[in-house]
């Protein structure tokens, strides 16, 4: 079995804290209101020369009707099955309560590793405090107090919990693995596409917009690739954004799209492309990403043969210049079309980190600026001898000529659709430089 560590436990008992902790990044978003964690969170934690996943939970509250609240007991049940050791949090501020007797319970029938944690002991009272949680009996044979705010007593937790892993482990398993991030407005369908992708509950679906919050990564296999997808939480106007919680799930989602390969922006196909959604391909060319657009709901669209054409088309006057962006329409609901849209994912992953010959380069597009060579500036005339693609993460394209001070914008962008038409770059931003030979 896989070295995997799942925190579990009642709400605001500091989970996502001890998460943080151990992966050494604020990955999951804190904050004193309950229920702030709802979908399972991973990230990659090493102790001892000894590597293993982290699963953050949302907290598991029993007897409860609320619709995150059941959805939670799913995530939690499900992270309790995948991990191979279960960290159980409880909090020595508030005390013994009932909540974390109900949740006792429910471990007390699984065979795997429980270590009882009990959080927020940083003074003496409240080392002392942890002691009430051996009334639970559950896990091994001691409570181990920590204070994941600053650290204090993880050291000896992590020393128990390695034990149990045969295995060194990898020290980043999602090492090369193409990233692919899924953003857009709330509601549009992210979470529901993500799920139906991989057949199991994976994030949370409610039909209220601000569901999932954290960045939520997984990996994926499709046709012998592997990939990480991430579901991301809905990115609204800066100005509709009230609630701290929100402005942290939509950091999470702009620092998601930097640290992607491919951006998939979802639309929504009932309100076509916004403001906001041209907003995030900016951003996105900006950061030189993969980029697709994959419109959702394509089920509730009454069509015909020329519908998905004139969708397209406008599509393309709102992208401007960028009409080198592709386009798929998908259904989460019905599923049509889901796999597709990965493979274009793929394709233009493979268009990013692509190179093209150097003698193909300049055998296709030097005839091209022979017949269309550059405005002369002031009398003088502009010579480019060689072309070469340069050996960046991004396809950037260097120019050699005898003048690069003089070229312009506009003769930049013919020499871009040049490139385009002889290779295939769909999807990908591509840089123009020039220099002087």
């Amino acid at each position: 079995m896989a070295n995997i560590v799942a925190i579990v436990g009642r709400p605001n008992v500091g989970k996502s804290t001890f998460f943080n902790r151990l992966v050494e990044e604020r990955k999951a978003i804190e904050d004193n209101l309950s229920g702030v964690t709802r979908d399972r969170h991973y990230g990659h934690a090493q102790w001892g020369g000894k590597f293993f996943s982290v699963i953050d939970t949302g907290g598991y509250v029993t007897g409860s009707d609320d619709i995150f609240e059941r959805e939670i007991r799913k995530q939690v049940k499900l992270a309790i099955d995948e991990a191979s050791v279960i960290l159980f949090v409880v909090d020595c501020l508030d005390g013994l309560t009932d909540l974390d007797k109900e949740f006792a319970d429910e471990l007390r029938g699984s065979k795997k590793p429980v270590y009882l944690v009990a959080n927020k002991a940083d003074d003496m009272d409240k080392l002392l405090m942890a002691n009430e949680f051996y009334a639970l009996g559950v896990g091994h044979e001691q409570v181990f107090p920590i204070a994941a705010v600053n650290g204090s007593g993880i050291g000896d937790l992590l020393d128990e919990v390695v034990r149990n892993f045969a295995d060194t482990g990898d020290e980043d398993p999602d090492f090369g693995v193409p990233k692919i991030a899924v953003l857009g407005r709330p509601n549009v369908g992210k979470s529901s596409f993500l799920n139906a992708l991989l057949g199991t509950e994976r994030s949370i679906v409610t039909d209220e917009a601000g569901t999932t919050r954290d960045a939520i990564h997984t990996r994926y296999k499709l046709y012998g690739k592997d990939f990480i997808i991430t579901d991301t939480a809905g990115i609204r106007k800066k100005a509709k954004v009230k609630e701290d919680i929100e402005f942290y799930s939509v950091m999470r989602s702009l620092r998601t799209l930097e640290d992607s390969d491919v951006v998939v922006i979802m639309v929504d196909a009932t309100r076509g492309l916004e403001a906001q959604d041209v907003n995030l391909i900016s951003l996105a060319i900006k950061n030189n990403k993969g980029i697709m657009i994959m419109v959702n709901k394509w089920d509730l669209i009454e069509k015909d043969h020329k519908t998905m054409q004139a969708f397209k088309d406008e599509m393309m006057e709102k992208l401007g210049e960028n009409k080198w962006i592709p386009i798929i329409f998908i259904s989460a609901l019905t599923k049509q079309r889901i796999f597709q849209a990965i493979e274009l994912a793929n394709e233009v992953f493979e268009n990013k980190t692509g190179k093209v010959a150097t003698s193909k380069l300049n055998e296709l597009i030097l005839p091209e600026i022979e017949k269309y060579p550059p405005p002369a500036v002031k009398g003088k005339y502009i010579k480019i001898k060689y072309i070469t693609q340069l050996p960046t993460k991004n396809p950037v394209f260097a120019f050699f000529c005898n003048l690069p001070q003089y070229i312009k914008s506009p003769y930049t962008r013919f020499l871009e659709n040049r490139i385009r038409e002889n290779f295939d770059f769909q999807g990908v931003p591509i840089k123009i430089v020039y220099k002087k030979k």
